[in-house]
Parts: structure tokens; sequence; C-alpha cells
């Protein structure tokens, strides 16, 4: 993968949000969902300690300028309010086989709104066109109805169940497996 100075300084908008780098002063807006519990259910991390959520701030803003970045933490900004409501991510898993990975976690106060959805879909394209990708896949927790209706909704298909897939919190889990390919995203 060359390094590609364009992706230095990503802002991806949609109809009502803006996906930006992620900010120092982003600290309390986003610790204010990845430290809710009933946000962080279905994740593998949290919910966060200030600490925490300051060291996954240093690390997004120490690759967000890196040229060989191979992941894009993103900040999801209410365009009408201003209000940062989440966090979005896409990386590249292989650069040899045009492999990428996307997640999101939304604050509990903006779900039902259609914003992961719109969110995802516009990582989806940013993978596909920006990045080329070949196929960009994802995981949620089999439990997790909400995200798994949102990568149906983008056109991911569910490809299967990975068993024993993660300790999270000292117990295995399994993961719902859903991806799309670039002819599909066409």
């Amino acid at each position: 993968m060359e390094p590609r100075r364009e992706l230095s300084d990503v802002r991806l908008v949609t109809e009502r949000l803006v996906l930006r780098e992620f900010a120092l002063d982003d600290e309390d807006a986003v610790h204010s969902f990845t430290s809710d519990p009933v946000v962080t259910r279905f994740t593998d991390w949290g919910p966060n300690s200030p600490a925490d959520t300051r060291q996954f701030l240093a690390y997004a803003l120490a690759h967000a300028n890196d040229p060989w970045r191979r992941g894009f933490n993103l900040a999801a900004i209410e365009t009408g309010s201003g209000r940062l409501v989440g966090s979005v991510e896409i990386g590249v898993t292989s650069t040899d086989h045009q492999r990428g990975e996307l997640g999101f976690v939304f604050h509990r106060d903006v779900w039902s709104r259609g914003y992961a959805t719109e969110a995802t879909t516009a990582l989806l394209r940013f993978g596909f066109e920006q990045l080329g990708l070949h196929r960009i896949s994802a995981t949620c927790h089999p439990d997790n109805r909400a995200s798994a209706r949102v990568l149906e909704k983008v056109g991911m298909e569910l490809e299967g169940r990975l068993r024993g897939h993660m300790l999270v919190r000292g117990v295995r889990r399994d993961s719902l497996l859903y991806a799309m390919v670039a002819a599909a995203a066409r």
C-alpha cells in the first residue's frame, strides 16, 4: 500500500452527518456514549473509563496523519446540531487481498434514526472507491439485531456464524459475519 496524502484528513458528508477525524476536544462527547453499559453491551470493549477514552482518542489522533495508515476512526457529527453522536471506523485488514472491515457505535439517544445506516453506507463507498478494497466485512454479536439490521439494509450479506470468535470480559462468544464485495456495491 503506497502512502496517500489525500487520506490524511478524511471527511465524509452524508445527508445528516459529517464523518470527520477525531479532535482532542472530543473527549467528553466520546466518553458520554463509550462509558454507557447499554451502548457497550454487545461490544468487545467498554464500558470505558476516562483513561480508556483518552487512550482511544490518542490512538485515533496518532494515526490520523500517518500516510501509511490502514485504519480510519471517524467522529460522527450530527449536521443540524453539530453534536458528536457516534464513532465509525473502517480499516484495511489485507492490502494484498484488498480486504477491509468496518464498525460503528452511536450514542443511544440517536438510535433508530438511521444514522448507523447512513454512516455505514458512506464507509462502504469510501472503502471501495477511495481505499480500493474488493471486500469489506463486519461482525456483530448474534443478539445485536439492530446492528445486524443496519448491515443488511446497506446490502451486506450474512455469511455465517463465527463460533467462539471473541473472548469478551473473560467469556467466549460467537459473532455473525457480514460482508460485501465491490461488484455488489455497484
